[in-house]
């Protein structure tokens, strides 16, 4: 549906070429939700942007559907991004256009009828259960109102892919539950391909199926949003889902653990396990303790939904002698449970 090979986007400031991107790789299935995750300054909304070619890249190729838009003639690409809608943070609606004319404005330039007009707009309304705030002006609608007009306006001509630019940012959580409710609903029904540029990893965790983080510039980490929860690989993911798994481990704590654990006596393992689905059934804690004499002492656990499935963290220290803790280990290890561990504590600390 979507692929984007070795992009790279500079500017010049001042004379200094400054690097937004560079040699971005991402490929997004039909239908996927797909969240874009990064902190402030770290080019998502730039890379959105050139997905529509409204930034125009420095180098590689953005392909959709098999083409390239890189090699489109100013015609061609404006006809492409009639497929593309946009939501944006701070909505852009017309002040002057009630919520009814800011929906029917870009079907109005493509010149459509005013019949056609009127059926499109009526038909969005109701989708995205804007009711009778088809006449208010956008100074009479709340946050969440003026998103779903915004979102509705991007639907107008019936796009393949709804590009989704901080949409949630300005909105309370609440508001910013219905609409990503709304985004569910609108990718399920119509089988958009939903691109959703973010900084909040808990927006990924619930709606997006693929997530792909991005750090100074560059695709960090990516792939399925479970495993990047479950398996985070760099420092940027493992700081990210676990500050949104609360399961951050205070900084004194940490400096405190060894790597190694044979470079000193007296120490036990801090281990990360979690639980997914019905392995949740699986009585671990008990069956170390009466299998290897070893009492797993919890110092963290939460229980979150990951893209609709649950998903048990508990951090924890194995307490025991050092050949009884290395067997349960290795016992966890051949029963498939997933672990991390995350260092060695002292015992005496």
């Amino acid at each position: 549906m979507i692929e984007i090979k070795d992009l790279r986007k500079e500017y010049w400031i001042k004379g200094q070429k400054y690097v937004a991107l560079d040699q971005v790789n991402l490929h997004v299935n039909k239908g996927e939700i797909y969240g874009i995750i990064g902190r402030s300054g770290a080019g998502k909304s730039t890379l959105v942007r050139c997905i529509n070619l409204l930034e125009r890249p420095s180098d590689g190729s953005i392909t959709i559907d098999g083409v390239n838009l890189m090699e489109l003639s100013p015609e061609k690409l404006r006809k492409t991004r009639q497929n593309m809608g946009m939501i944006f943070q701070h909505f852009n609606l017309l002040s002057s256009r009630t919520a009814a004319q800011n929906i029917a404005f870009p079907l109005e330039i493509q010149g459509l009828s005013k019949s056609s007009i009127e059926d499109r707009v009526q038909e969005l309304i109701k989708l995205t259960g804007l009711g009778a705030l088809a006449h208010n002006y956008p100074d009479q609608l709340s946050g969440g109102q003026k998103q779903r007009v915004a979102i509705a306006r991007a639907l107008a001509s019936n796009p393949k892919i709804l590009l989704s630019d901080e949409a949630t940012s300005a909105l309370d959580p609440e508001t910013t539950k219905q609409i990503l409710n709304l985004l569910r609903k609108i990718n399920r029904t119509l089988g958009i391909t939903i691109i959703l540029i973010t900084h909040e990893m808990d927006v990924v965790r619930e709606i997006c199926d693929q997530v792909a983080i991005i750090d100074q510039g560059n695709i960090a980490e990516s792939g399925n949003v479970t495993n990047i929860f479950i398996h985070p690989k760099t420092d940027i993911a493992k700081s990210m889902t676990e500050a949104t798994m609360k399961l951050t481990l205070p900084d004194e704590f940490k400096a405190s653990l060894v790597a190694n654990p044979y470079t000193e006596e007296n120490l036990i393992p801090v281990v990360k396990i979690t639980f997914i689905g019905d392995s949740a059934n699986e009585p671990l804690i008990v069956t170390l303790h009466q299998k290897f004499s070893v009492t797993a002492n919890i110092i963290q656990a939460n229980i979150e939904q990951i893209h609709g499935e649950t998903v048990g963290i508990s951090i924890c220290l194995l307490q025991g002698q050092k050949e009884n803790w290395e067997a349960a280990l290795n016992y966890i290890n051949k029963n498939n449970i997933q672990f991390e561990v995350i260092g060695y504590a002292r015992t005496n600390a």
